[in-house]
This record gives C-alpha cells, sequence and structure tokens, in this order.
C-alpha cells in the first residue's frame, strides 16, 4: 500500500542535511510503517550459531509483536518459526533460549517436532496435522550470524552473504562463545539509537575510553597535519600488515564503498579499522584480554566492524567481539543486547576476565544510551524542531536517515 497522503506530506517535508521533523519520532502511525516497512521486510540479525550447537537448542525473540523461535532440528540445520500456536495462538516456548525434545505448547499441549511439525493435538483427531506445523520464518546463516526475515519475499541475502564472508569468516564468529551479555531497555526511538551509532561528533565529549583506541573521533575540519599524518602511516602499516596475513582491508575490498546508500538498497557493510598505536585491542589500555579468536595468527589485526540495518552492529578485536542487537519495543522504546564473545577454548578465570573484558564497551554502550535517553526527551517537546547536520561529522547520519526515508517510500 502507498504511504497515506499525510505520511507521504511528512516524509517529502524533510529538509535534506537536517534531522528529522518530530512526528518521525513520535507518531503511531509512523511506527506502525516502520514495522511493515523495514522490520517485517528487511532481515534481522538474531544470534549467534555458537547458542544453537546441538539438536532441540532454541531461542526466541520478539519483533515488536512477533515472537519468533530459532531451533536446530534432528537434521542439524537451523530453521525460524512464528512462536505461535496454530490451534488458539498462544506462544509456545517461552523462555528467551533453551532445549527441547519436542516444542510443547503449554496452553492445551499442541505438540511440535523441532523441524515444526505438528506431531500431536490431543482432542483434535478430526484436523490434518501436516495443515498445521508451525509457521515458518526465512532464516540465513553466514559466519556464525543467524538472521532471519519476517517477509513473504525477503530481499536476496547472497550480497550481504559475499560480503560477510570475505571479512567475518577470520573472526571465526561460528567457533566462538558467549562470554557474557547485557540486556538494556533504552527510553529512546530507535532511529535515535541508530542515529547516535552512525557519528563520532560525540565521542570525544562522551567516550573518553573509545577515543584513546581509536581514529574515527577525528574528522577532515579538525585534524592537523601532524595528526593527519598520524592516521595515514597507521592504516598504511596495518593494512600492510593485514594484506601479508590475507585479511581483506577496506569495504572496497568486500565490495561496500557506501553504507547506507542514498537509494535504499544497501543494509549492511564491514571493514576492518586500524587501531591507534599501541593498541591491540579495544580495551581499556589497548591490550589483549582473551586468547586469539578465529583464524589470527597476529594480535594486530585492528577491529573488524560490521553493521546490518535495522538491528545490528559489531566491533571485533583480535581477542574478542561485542555486538549490539536493537528490537523495536515502541514509539519511545528500544530494546538493546549487548553480547560479548571469545574463543570457544577460552576459560574464564584462566585466559580472560569478565572485569577486564567488559568495561570498554559497556562503559561506551551505557554512554550512549544515556545520550539517547536525552535527545528523546528533547526531541519530544514543543521547544524542537529538525536542526543542521554537519557536512564533516553527521554525513553518515544523513546516509543513514536517507536509508530510513527509502524505506517507507518504497514500502509495499
Amino acid at each position: 500500500m502507498p504511504l497515506s497522503p499525510r505520511l507521504a506530506e511528512l516524509v517529502a517535508a524533510r529538509r535534506l542535511g537536517f534531522s528529522l521533523p518530530q512526528a518521525f519520532y513520535l507518531d503511531d502511525e509512523v511506527y506502525a510503517v516502520e514495522l511493515a516497512a523495514i522490520w517485517r521486510r528487511g532481515w534481522l540479525f538474531v544470534g549467534y550459531t555458537g547458542q544453537l550447537p546441538a539438536p532441540g537448542d532454541y531461542l526466541s525473540v520478539a519483533v515488536a509483536d512477533d515472537p519468533i523461535v530459532i531451533i536446530r532440528g534432528d537434521d542439524g540445520q537451523l530453521r525460524a518459526f512464528y512462536n505461535v500456536c496454530r490451534h488458539r495462538g498462544s506462544l509456545v516456548c517461552v523462555e528467551e533460549h533453551g532445549h527441547v525434545g519436542r516444542l510443547v505448547c503449554p496452553y492445551h499441549q499442541w505438540t511440535y517436532g523441532r523441524q515444526g511439525e505438528l506431531l500431536s493435538c490431543r482432542g483434535m483427531h478430526e484436523i490434518d496435522r501436516a495443515e498445521y506445523g508451525l509457521r515458518t520464518v526465512h532464516l540465513a546463516e553466514v559466519a556464525g550470524l543467524v538472521f532471519v526475515s519476517l517477509a513473504d519475499t525477503p530481499p536476496d541475502f547472497a550480497p550481504a552473504r559475499q560480503c560477510l564472508n570475505t571479512l567475518a569468516v577470520p573472526q571465526g564468529l561460528d567457533r566462538a562463545k558467549i562470554a557474557h551479555q547485557v540486556e538494556y531497555e533504552i527510553d529512546a526511538n530507535w532511529k535515535l539509537v541508530w542515529e547516535n551509532n552512525r557519528e563520532c561528533y560525540h565521542c570525544n565529549a562522551n567516550h573518553p575510553t573509545y577515543i584513546r583506541a581509536n581514529f574515527d573521533h577525528y574528522n577532515a575540519d579538525d585534524t592537523t597535519p601532524r595528526i593527519r599524518a598520524r592516521i595515514e602511516a597507521a592504516v598504511a602499516r596495518s593494512e600492510a600488515r593485514w594484506a601479508a596475513d590475507g585479511l581483506a582491508v577496506t569495504h572496497k575490498a568486500s565490495g561496500m564503498t557506501n553504507f547506507p546508500d542514498p537509494e535504499g538498497k544497501t543494509w549492511f557493510s564491514a571493514n576492518r579499522t586500524p587501531l591507534v598505536e599501541g593498541y591491540l585491542s579495544e580495551t581499556g589500555d589497548g591490550r589483549p584480554v582473551a586468547p586469539l579468536m578465529g583464524d589470527y595468527r597476529d594480535f594486530e589485526v585492528g577491529t573488524l566492524r560490521i553493521r546490518t540495518l535495522p538491528n545490528f552492529w559489531m566491533h571485533a578485536s583480535c581477542d574478542h567481539a561485542v555486538s549490539t542487537r536493537l528490537l523495536p519495543a515502541g514509539r519511545q522504546r528500544t530494546r538493546a543486547q549487548v553480547t560479548w564473545l571469545v574463543d570457544a577454548a577460552a576459560e574464564e578465570g584462566r585466559d580472560y576476565e569478565l572485569a577486564r573484558l567488559l568495561p570498554f564497551w559497556q562503559n561506551t554502550s551505557e554512554e550512549d544510551w544515556s545520550i539517547c535517553r536525552l535527545q528523546q526527551r528533547g526531541v519530544q517537546s514543543s521547544g524542537y524542531s529538525p536542526g543542521p547536520l554537519s557536512t564533516y561529522k553527521e554525513y553518515n547520519v544523513e546516509a543513514w536517515l536517507r536509508w530510513y526515508l527509502q524505506q517507507l517510500i518504497q514500502a509495499p
């Protein structure tokens, strides 16, 4: 269905180079269209293959009002289903993760196999069980990452697979384990959380630990010749070292040069970025806090950065990876799950300590959530109006906003 005249007018009223009009963060109709055009149409990150190693292992997520369960079948394959009983609609899996021999609805005990087929429905002998298996959801795996799509016909996953295979396979995410997870409820619209992610204009004032390890708080208008030379030297040194180890280097190497594109087609990106001199990992002092991950033979691999719209980003160092998964929870609330991964063979207390593993990204994430909450409080004020975006420091925000609006315009 085309946008309503009101929403079409709202989209057309957005001024290039400025933040969004207030209604995009507060309006019920906007939120409903976002769910249909973005969250129920694209590919959503849900978890890691390592969370589901054995047949019967499952995890469940809720995409707004749509509960989903992902389970490893008896044939070893992952499948995704609506977590909704085909009898009268009860949730089937109540816990967020677990292991089952069968999927049993807690209401009337309709029982499903681990491939989603209806096995028994006590007292319903007259129905054809073949017609009442759990409704399937599209699922894709790449480099240890698991995605689902609620669309009848989802976007082609092949380009994302090619990009992520090129850069993410050496990280060994498919051979990693979860060292820690933290769940957050952010009192802010999900788009504000993404806007914050797409710029480092705020980093110098808000992320004291992050800026010691990374170069991206510098921008073209505030780097002296000395700083520019330092960055260029770090990039040249790192890229030469990575190339010698067979690691893909840049966006260009993975076929990605523009994320997200203004036409709204590109929803994924991955690249490797050098760290500041003396930093081998995104930790407080730059020293590794766990054994090398995946195929790495050298600690100096920079950080692998992955982003997939609308709900996932990751920073992965030589020794650990940290990801953020977003899920919408209303017009002014977003659920965030932050996950720390290490090599599967690493043992807590022997190979790593949470006290050293967590602070860099726990502090940085929580600093961001505080910013987003403050912004939400401001944009819902009658005193808010869209402000100008910096062409030096917020060009990625502009690209993100144009991607977002294209999703609404192109909605079926």
